[in-house]
């Protein structure tokens, strides 16, 4: 049980510690470490330090985390938050009846005030699950950022387009992406976001590359994301996603590229050759809901590319929950790469942290209890009778511990949730209202889309 205690502030204090706990580290080597009975001091909203033993010091408030496990917070790389509020509604479906049928024809009848609300209970549902950031590519970005903000969560966010916009759906996220960056006390970033190669052409993946390059902004896409994707980019452009992206630039950009489960032999080397910072987030339950094949995460890794954590959409996925995304990571790669030493739970937690900071461009800001960091910390317990005994504390955390198990969340050295209690978030009041726009949102009857998916 943690409980906050609060001593009168004086001259040096720390505005947090946290006491009694054990701290996940990472050596110079990036592995994953564990230091015992250890004491977590922030200040200004960073990590001061990570010593073993008690507190020196008073702070204004401390936290006695006797028997929990403080570890940097955990980072969704890729989802779509307003999407929570079509949980459920597209299951069992092909991806092209999934787009076409069921979620394009929502998205239609989408407002600013069911953005609004899903992003709400997302971030809610993302702060129980000790997410302390995520990489979001939406549309009414405006709207997300404004939730952002007031949660207290740190995001990376994009205002998604499509070609069949025009020019101006691009330039509404260049638009988006200028005004939000750096807001929220530096919590929001901000990225260009195209859809995929498929949804936007050729000229218009150039256009963003160019513009990325003369405003030093990232990008976020859709791309690579199945085989079939793959396949069909072969057929009618002689292409696969990956060197369309080469050919138009944005390899040459700080790239952000979801899923990336169509990745082939041949797409490595291009990936080898990219002059850009590029990463790719792995949303794994999605995958196996849609029988596609995994990304190849060691692959990846080989060619020094970070491959983050993510859970995609909760209309794809049903869920935010990263701490499940850390656990199939793990296991759908031992089974694709036929080796049960492959991916063990140090390399997967390498991936919750460091990785997943490096892929949303935050790499040495965020993912490590290192002094300096900002101080996005998760305190989990371990003592449920699921977790225990603990023989392995990096397995315990990976493939016995649940999201439930967060017992306090905090950004920024902000709490955002203590004792499963949310601070930030009234999601009673979300969901009510949600509840009663669900009739006119989920209306299909229409038979618009916002888009057609033909890969």
């Amino acid at each position: 049980m943690t409980s906050p205690e609060r001593t009168p502030d004086a001259k040096g204090a720390a505005d947090l510690i946290i006491t009694r706990c054990t701290a996940l580290v990472h050596d110079d080597h990036e592995g994953i470490g564990f230091v015992e009975d250890a004491t977590v001091a922030v200040r200004d909203g960073l990590v001061e330090s990570v010593t073993a033993g008690p507190a020196g010091a008073g702070a204004a408030e401390t936290i006695d985390a006797h028997g929990q496990v403080a570890m940097p917070g955990l980072v969704n790389c890729h989802t779509h938050t307003p999407m929570v509020a079509l949980r459920g509604l597209a299951e069992d479906l092909p991806v092209e009846e999934w787009f076409n049928d069921v979620v394009w024809p929502v998205e239609s009848n989408l407002t600013a005030r069911d953005v609004e609300l899903g992003a709400r209970l997302a971030c809610a549902e993302m702060i129980r699950g000790g997410v302390t950031c995520f990489a979001d590519h939406y549309f009414v970005m405006d709207t997300v950022a404004a939730v952002v903000a007031e949660s207290g969560l740190r995001a990376n966010l994009g205002q998604a387009f499509f070609s069949s916009q025009g020019a101006e759906g691009r330039e509404r996220s260049l638009d988006f992406a200028l005004r939000h960056r750096g807001t929220a006390g530096g919590r929001v970033t901000t990225s260009l976001a195209p859809h995929a190669p498929y949804t936007v052409d050729d000229a218009g993946l150039a256009a963003t590359a160019a513009l990325a390059r003369e405003h030093g902004l990232p990008v976020h896409i859709h791309a690579a994301e199945n085989r079939d994707q793959t396949a069909s980019s072969l057929a009618r452009r002689g292409r696969t996603p990956v060197e369309v992206l080469a050919d138009t630039g944005l390899l040459g950009t700080d790239l952000l590229i979801a899923h990336g489960t169509g990745i082939t032999e041949r797409d490595l080397p291009v990936l080898a050759r990219a002059a850009g910072r590029v990463a790719v987030a792995c949303a794994p339950r999605g995958y196996l809901r849609f029988a596609w094949p995994t990304t190849p995460v060691r692959a990846l890794r080989e060619l020094g590319i970070p491959v983050g954590l993510a859970t995609d959409g909760a209309v794809s996925n049903s869920s935010l929950d990263v701490w499940e995304s850390m656990a199939l990571l793990a296991l759908t790669q031992k089974s694709a790469e036929g080796d049960p030493r492959w991916l063990t739970a140090r390399q997967a937690l390498h991936h919750a942290t460091l990785q997943s900071a490096r892929a949303v461009g935050l790499g040495g800001e965020i993912g490590s209890l290192a002094p300096g960091h900002r101080a996005d910390i998760v305190l989990v317990d371990l003592s449920g009778p699921h977790t225990q005994p603990v023989h392995d504390l990096a397995a315990a955390l990976v493939h016995s511990a649940r999201s439930g198990d967060v017992r306090t969340t905090i950004v920024d050295g902000r709490v955002l949730m203590r004792d499963r209690e949310l601070l930030t978030v009234d999601v009673p009041t979300v969901v009510r209202e949600m509840g009663a726009r669900m009739p006119a949102l989920v209306d299909r009857s229409h038979g618009r889309r916002i888009q057609d998916y033909d890969s």
